[in-house]
């Protein structure tokens, strides 16, 4: 919440309805109080300090904590906070949480206080020890009145401030506490509690930030792995699009492409459902799987990515795809020097090389398929990269089994061994042909059994006789 957003959050207090006692005494005295309200919001623009005094009068006027001192004491709080006084404005705060218990309806006392907890929390003037004390007075006061969906909510929102900020021993503690509301003690599960598996699904989702943050994919894993057996929660799909995308990001550290495809794909899927713009930044990093998996698959032809094609963050990566599938190595260089949309994003930009090295892999391969023999500083050239990049791929392709020939490195020259083709495809046709008896022993063996015969002995004798042509 902006400062102009929270100082002018004043017509929430004229929607909140209330009612009169029906005594003319008790008619009389709020009606003078609503007068003096009213009187000092209308002194707050010209006379701040006569409005506070007026405020304060409103307070202190009212005999039983009602809806007009609670009115009164927010309003003075928001006073402090124009002013920068912000201990004067937790004093006056932790004032206004007494009237939680039973002045004031619990739906406006909790939109009143996540209003000034959402200001808190975005104020760059306050220090984290004074923030700290605002979500500590709330928590004390919400648990004393008994109200523990705020509360817990409360925890949640100090939690996503800590994550904002990085303050990770801080948000450990709070993390632990919310863990064991959910779990227990004893961390014995959620149960048939919905409500409780909802929360921890949060809960994890920020947990599995702090430790994607932090670099600790072990414990990334690990969370990830426990946020895939809760079974009672109805999480938001922002929550799920969260714990979808550092899964992906965890499978990409893996280097395991398939897999954190799937997830990006998911997260994706979520974030559009829940309208986050968060879509966009995950659409990119699906199509950077895609593409290190070395699929031909189009990553914007199927039916949910289609719509974003031409989106302007995105056309960087459609183009990128596009040389990709032409193995226009090239000009994926160029794309990839020029786009500051996907350059400026740390995570894509640590995949590059690894990027290009699968691109220039699959360039490399295509360029070498007519020839027996080649200048390793010709293939150099071709990728515009040394001759020490291409034997670096070479020896891989070799290794892998990819490629069937050496590496002259005097020379330096690739000399291929198209002969090593030529026994692979014996074997694959042995083995075809082997394959092909099995089913004519089996379609043997059926129909003697058909028949009656004996068709243990029969499977046995001709089984052996099977393996024996093949070796």
């Amino acid at each position: 919440m902006s400062d102009d957003e929270f100082m002018m959050d004043d017509g929430a207090d004229e929607e909140y309805d209330f009612e009169f006692e029906e005594d003319d005494e008790g008619d009389e005295e709020h009606a003078d109080i609503e007068n003096l309200y009213y009187n000092a919001k209308a002194l707050k623009e010209d006379n701040p300090n006569e409005a506070l005094r007026v405020f304060r009068s409103v307070v202190d006027k009212e005999e039983t904590k009602g809806d007009w001192g609670f009115k009164a004491l927010k309003q003075i709080t928001k006073a402090h906070f124009r002013t920068g006084s912000y201990e004067e404005a937790l004093k006056t705060y932790t004032e206004l949480l007494g009237y939680t218990k039973s002045a004031v309806t619990r739906n406006y006392s909790e939109k009143s206080i996540n209003n000034i907890l959402d200001y808190v929390s975005n104020s760059n003037a306050l220090d984290l020890s004074t923030m700290e004390r605002f979500y500590s007075v709330t928590v004390s006061a919400l648990e004393e009145a008994r109200n523990e969906r705020l509360s817990v909510k409360t925890d949640l929102k100090l939690a996503r401030l800590w994550l904002a900020r990085q303050e990770w021993p801080r948000l450990e503690k709070t993390i632990k506490g919310l863990k064991e509301y959910c779990l227990g003690a004893e961390g014995e599960g959620v149960g048939s509690d919905q409500s409780k598996g909802t929360i921890l699904m949060e809960v994890f989702a920020t947990e599995i930030q702090m430790y994607g943050e932090m670099g600790h994919f072990k414990r990334l894993k690990e969370v990830y792995n426990a946020t895939l057996q809760v079974k009672n929660a109805i999480p938001h799909p922002r929550i799920m699009g969260i714990i979808r995308e550092c899964g992906g990001k965890m499978h990409m550290s893996e280097k395991n492409w398939t897999a954190a495809q799937q997830d990006f794909f998911q997260a994706f899927n979520s974030y559009d459902e829940a309208g986050s713009p968060q879509r966009i930044q995950v659409l990119k990093y699906l199509v950077l799987a895609v593409m290190l998996m070395g699929s031909d698959i189009n990553p914007f032809d199927s039916q949910e990515t289609k719509p974003y094609k031409n989106d302007p963050e995105i056309v960087a990566m459609t183009d990128l795809v596009s040389a990709y599938q032409r193995r226009e190595v090239h000009e994926a260089e160029k794309i990839l020097e020029n786009q500051r949309t996907i350059m400026e994003d740390n995570f894509i930009k640590g995949y590059i090389d690894e990027l290009l090295n699968t691109l220039r892999t699959q360039y490399l391969m295509d360029i070498i398929k007519p020839y027996n023999r080649l200048d390793l500083r010709f293939l150099a050239k071709q990728l515009n990269t040394t001759t020490f990049a291409v034997e670096s791929l070479l020896r891989s392709l070799i290794l892998e089994g990819r490629i069937s020939g050496k590496i002259d490195q005097v020379n330096q020259k690739l000399e291929l061994d198209r002969s090593a083709r030529h026994i692979n495809t014996k074997r694959y046709a042995a083995l075809a042909s082997w394959l092909a008896s099995i089913d004519t022993v089996s379609g043997s063996i059926t129909s003697k059994a058909a028949r009656g015969y004996g068709g243990g002995d029969v499977l046995q004798a001709e089984s052996r006789s099977g393996m024996m042509e093949f070796g």
